[in-house]
């Protein structure tokens, strides 16, 4: 799970570079690095039973769990190439178990209790203050890694509602097969061919994002969610320090506020989630 978050955040710094420096548009960005990852992976995903993994009987499910992953993605790499900076971006998809806690209760009528709405609305002050939208240069495009980690939440809400019948296998397989094609048809109207130099980037962007799948299934496959979830908060602090030897951004003294508050409500949710 900690290699996960390092290949993703490494990989935030390239989507900037790519975006800024290189001129390649971030719906571009999203085809390539995606269709490159499903071909590292495809190996894997072969031997481990692809024919079995596509066997379902849910496939529309899987085509709109997929399709909310990939909106997401899409928001995610709006708000990189905006740009927002990373570590706002960052602390601010973290709001993603917010989404779940409240989608929890109302859609798959789980049992909420008080301590989670509490450690909710800690959550939602600690992310008001990282987005401090009272600040003069405040801008609505700050509120994209919301949206983002609105629709992974929803993309995760339907991961559990199909656990019920649908193996780990089948969740990646389907993830990896369609979210290449959604890209490209997003892609299609800013379609430019990427430079030589570019292509290098975009390479080993897909290759890091492939490795950070693998990571994410055997990390499931191997541990129950409850426990390794929590993990999955050191991408914060790994994103911040790439992103302060990449770009030289600083995260301000509010952000590690609201950034303590958003952790600390986070762990407590997963917590009772695990119990």
């Amino acid at each position: 799970m900690i290699l996960a978050g390092l290949c993703f955040a490494l990989n935030n710094s390239a989507v900037v570079y790519m975006n800024e420096t290189l001129g390649l548009h971030r719906t571009v960005i999203g085809f390539f690095q995606y269709f490159i990852a499903f071909i590292v992976m495809l190996p894997w995903i072969i031997k481990s039973g692809l024919t079995a993994a596509l066997k379902t009987e849910r496939l529309m499910l899987h085509v709109i769990r997929v399709f909310m992953s990939v909106i997401g993605i899409q928001l995610w790499l709006w708000a990189l190439a905006w740009p927002v900076p990373i570590s706002q971006a960052i602390g601010l998809l973290m709001t993603s178990p917010i989404f779940v806690t409240i989608g929890s209760a109302l859609f798959l009528k789980e049992k909420v209790g008080v301590s989670r709405w509490v450690a909710t609305v800690v959550a939602v002050i600690g992310s008001l203050i990282i987005l401090d939208p009272f600040n003069d240069n405040f801008q609505l495009a700050s509120l994209l890694p919301v949206a983002a980690a609105f629709f992974w939440a929803i993309y995760s809400l339907m991961v559990r509602h199909l656990s019920d019948t649908e193996s780990t296998g089948s969740m990646v397989v389907y993830l990896l097969i369609l979210i290449a094609p959604f890209n490209f048809f997003i892609a299609l109207p800013n379609f430019q061919a990427p430079t030589e130099v570019t292509w290098y980037f975009l390479l080993a962007s897909g290759a890091i994002i492939a490795l950070a799948q693998w990571s994410l299934a055997r990390a499931y496959a191997n541990a129950d969610a409850s426990f390794i979830q929590p993990f999955d908060l050191v991408k914060l602090p790994l994103n911040i320090f790439i992103a302060w030897l990449v770009f030289a951004q600083v995260p301000n003294n509010m952000f590690w506020l609201g950034a303590s508050m958003l952790i600390g409500a986070t762990l407590f949710i997963l917590n009772k989630e695990k119990q």
